[in-house]
């Protein structure tokens, strides 16, 4: 029999209790951490539907906090991430109000329209401005039913839907997508729950009327995957996105989902001299004792980006990157770059020029080792990017302790321009003026 969580049926306190000793990964598969199918932990929801799974969760009275708090938040006008409350305006650059949507991707979004039946299409549709852009949240039960979802729909519906995301995403970053997508349905399969997690577990709505000229986009949520797309004028905003994966490290069964960028950022961390480590390491484990009350969270753990968070104060922390040398930013760079994948490379290479432009007032944290032999958290944070990687706790695996084949990535773009909101606003100032 498994040792039972003593927070909830898949959280317990050792992910969020402090230790002084360090968190040492070791050579365990992950497999060593898979609970017999028989166990308690996986046994009574064997068969269950998404639905079903969800009913018997919101019994879980630590679920019906979290689920009650993320409310709260969600009912919040939106302000975006800042450092102090009070957003910086015009960090980022109007849209052209003469640019146009992408044909092969407007084409796409026609065809599912036509496809869907009127019911469905009044599921799927929502006003450009609709308070659902918000309503994201990456675990595999359900809490907002936003939009259509796949595992629901005729294979045809479903495929034109992922024709959409494929079309707005460069060809790497709808790779990477489809893999954390994949990834849900194998860890579906290691515990022997397909109905509660596969490749179908999510929901798909659309924002706005797709047309040429006029902005609109479209989200994609659910297990471990969550992506909010706009295309406005002649900008596309990928952004809040949350990919993740249990395990991410499949040794062979699956391609790891996150392993280039974790060597990056380990050569970033590995590079640093004893002085600048001084200002980036900011805690010596990712459960560090000196952590202050309220850092750690037992569903986010040390995230700060995460679900709901689209109104957070986040202090920058860390080494600024004036404090790097040119190769150091550099690697900064490439991480920041990886985490903008899912951009085409036209809009990829838009968003870096406005990366660039803030070195200034860049920061690179880091909590843990730096040599790649305990679990860590990272954090690139600017007045236009905050992106994070964070190890974690099992909740379908057994480790109670954070490892690196679980893995939580989220990318905001602080200031106001998650869900594309700045970009936006300053398209429609430039375009009621021409």
């Amino acid at each position: 029999m498994s040792q039972r969580n003593d927070i909830d049926e898949f959280f317990s306190s050792d992910r969020t209790s402090a230790r002084s000793e360090s968190i040492e990964l070791g050579s365990l598969s992950y497999r060593e951490h898979l609970y017999p199918l028989q166990d308690e932990v996986l046994a009574p929801y064997r068969g269950m539907t998404y639905e079903e799974f969800t009913a018997d969760r919101y019994s879980a009275p630590f679920l019906r906090s979290l689920l009650e708090y993320w409310k709260g938040l969600y009912d919040e006008p939106f302000v975006g991430l800042t450092t102090d409350g009070s957003p910086i305006e015009g960090l980022y650059g109007p849209a052209d109000p003469e640019g146009t949507a992408d044909p092969e991707l407007l084409a796409a979004a026609s065809h599912l329209l036509d496809l869907v039946s009127t019911d469905q299409r009044d599921d799927l549709c929502y006003p450009l401005d609709a308070p659902e852009w918000r309503g994201w949240s990456n675990p595999e039960f359900v809490f907002f039913r936003t939009g259509l979802r796949l595992e629901d729909l005729h294979p045809a519906i479903a495929s034109a839907i992922l024709d959409v995301v494929e079309r707005s995403l460069s060809p790497e970053g709808f790779a990477r997508v489809s893999e954390a997508m994949h990834l849900n349905a194998y860890l579906g399969e290691l515990v022997d729950l397909p109905r509660i997690m596969n490749s179908e577990s999510y929901w798909f709505a659309l924002f706005g009327t797709p047309g040429s000229e006029a902005p609109w986009g479209w989200q994609l949520f659910g297990h471990h995957v969550a992506l909010n797309f706009l295309t406005v004028g002649d900008r596309e905003i990928v952004a809040p996105v949350f990919l993740g994966a249990e395990p991410a490290l499949s040794e062979g069964a699956r391609p790891p989902l996150f392993d280039a960028r974790e060597q990056l950022a380990i050569s970033l961390a590995e590079s640093l001299d004893s002085s600048q480590r001084r200002d980036a390491i900011v805690f010596e484990s990712v459960l560090d004792p000196l952590m202050p009350e309220g850092r750690l969270h037992p569903a986010d753990e040390r995230h700060v980006g995460g679900a709901f968070r689209d109104n957070r104060v986040v202090p920058y922390e860390g080494i600024c990157a004036d404090s790097l040398d040119d190769h150091q930013w550099d690697l900064v760079l490439r991480i920041v770059e990886d985490f903008h994948l899912l951009l085409r490379q036209e809009q990829r290479e838009a968003t870096m020029a406005e990366v660039r432009a803030h070195r200034a007032a860049t920061y690179f944290s880091w909590y843990g080792a730096t040599d790649g032999s305990q679990p860590f958290y990272f954090r690139v944070h600017s007045p236009v990017i905050l992106a994070e990687l964070d190890h974690h706790a099992g909740v379908w695996l057994s480790n109670r302790l954070p490892a690196r084949f679980h893995v939580h990535t989220t990318l905001r773009l602080p200031n106001g321009n998650d869900y594309g909101k700045a970009t936006l606003a300053a398209w429609e100032r430039e375009h009621s003026e021409h």
